[in-house]
């Protein structure tokens, strides 16, 4: 017997997904360059010249059994210590090499993060809007997902309502800063205030409550800003990490968990997760892509381009009347569509050869999506479509 869960999942089907392959279908038809495809998050800016180098290397003069071989379970060494290393770097942290579990992207990562600290039936806690799959992630392991409305002013944390739905059954906080689908980059200020009451809490409940960290985005901030280090705010912090977004390569499927040192018990957590693993499936990240990394571990591919496309589209998008937070981060952005039904206003954009996302799937309805992480030359022939779109729609 097949299962049923798993056949009924088939109907409903990722709606980026979805509209991706729309875009591409559509695309056969009228060419590709015609499409104005905002829907699905693949980077767009080329890889860095080293880490193809280092990859070339690797093959070519790398010991063929470390190269192509199983890695330790847990990761190989010295993939971990430099990732230790550079978080200290850069972040003021005392990471060592055994608190770092190399994983299957920021999606691996978090798999394990939530079995490290979560039994069946326990709550974890997230932010509208938050990225839609964190719904099977979190459900089809057995655990319950319980979602804070969205702060739609700034995107930061509505700290009321999260006070209303805390409980004793909350036994992690998942976050993802900077923000998929809104780029908003959650503050010093805030994050300050989420620790204090997640240390309050777990005196009052009597058990830890982890804070689960989704961080693929963390290079990607504008206006000469960084992205606060959340490690840094609370001890009990687990980090999920993907270098899909910063060196530009999402099929590599190379991230990592690094639990804060100041728990405690990193060093055993880390352990569990080879465990895990044996469980789920996500053993063991390709060792050409750890040895790679590794080499790579401080650079970024050149994300200039996705500041260039927002301030294009945060102009586009204001002077055409439509409400929107400016992105600090990600490339994405979330204006409120230009009716209550977002999904009706995304339709109607199709026939325009617009392809956004509404924002119902984060949680967040009466909002779209549009990652711009497309070239910049197509950012600004599609907003000749955006305003015949608007003007057609919308101001007659």
């Amino acid at each position: 017997m097949l299962s049923p869960l798993y056949q009924k999942m088939i109907s409903g089907k990722s709606v980026i997904r979805e509209l991706s392959e729309y875009a591409t279908a559509r695309g056969r038809q009228i060419g590709y360059e015609n499409v104005f495809d905002f829907s699905l998050g693949n980077p767009s800016v080329p890889v860095p010249q080293a880490f193809t180098d280092a990859c070339v290397r690797l093959l070519t003069e790398g010991d063929p059994h470390l190269v192509h071989g199983y890695s330790p379970t847990a990761g190989i060494p010295q993939v971990k210590d430099a990732i230790a290393a550079s978080l200290n770097r850069r972040f003021g942290m005392n990471y060592t090499g055994a608190d770092i579990f190399p994983a299957i992207g920021a999606a691996g990562a978090l798999a394990h993060a939530f079995r490290l600290v979560c039994q069946p039936h326990d709550e974890i806690v997230t932010f509208a809007p938050y990225f839609s799959e964190y719904n099977p992630y979190v459900e089809l392991a057995d655990y319950k997902l319980t979602v804070v409305p969205a702060d739609t002013k700034a995107f930061q944390i509505d700290f009321e309502k999260f006070a209303a739905i805390m409980n004793p059954n909350v036994t992690a906080i998942l976050i993802n800063t900077p923000n998929n689908p809104s780029g908003a980059v959650y503050t010093a200020e805030t994050l300050t205030e989420l620790a204090r009451i997640l240390t309050e809490k777990s005196q009052e409940y009597g058990h830890e409550i982890w804070l689960i960290s989704d961080e693929p985005y963390r290079e990607i901030v504008f206006d000469g800003k960084t992205c606060p280090y959340v490690s840094k705010f609370y001890a009990n912090t687990i980090s999920c990490y993907s270098f899909s977004k910063s060196l530009s390569i999402p099929g590599g499927r190379i991230g990592y968990v690094a639990v804060n040192p100041a728990c405690g018990k990193s060093a055993m957590m880390v352990q569990m997760c080879g465990q895990i693993s044996r469980g789920i499936g996500h053993n063991c990240p390709t060792a050409l892509m750890q040895l790679a990394v590794a080499e790579c571990v401080d650079l970024t591919a050149d994300l200039s381009v996705y500041e260039t496309n927002r301030n294009l589209l945060y102009e586009a998008l204001t002077d055409l009347g439509f409400s929107v937070v400016k992105p600090d981060g990600t490339f994405y952005i979330f204006p409120q569509s230009l009716e209550e039904d977002a999904v009706a206003f995304c339709k109607k954009a199709l026939a325009y050869d617009l392809v956004f996302v509404p924002g119902n799937g984060f949680a967040c309805p009466g909002h779209f999506r549009m990652a711009y992480c497309i070239d910049t030359e197509k950012v600004e022939r599609s907003i000749p479509a955006l305003k015949k779109f608007v003007e057609a729609e919308y101001r007659n």
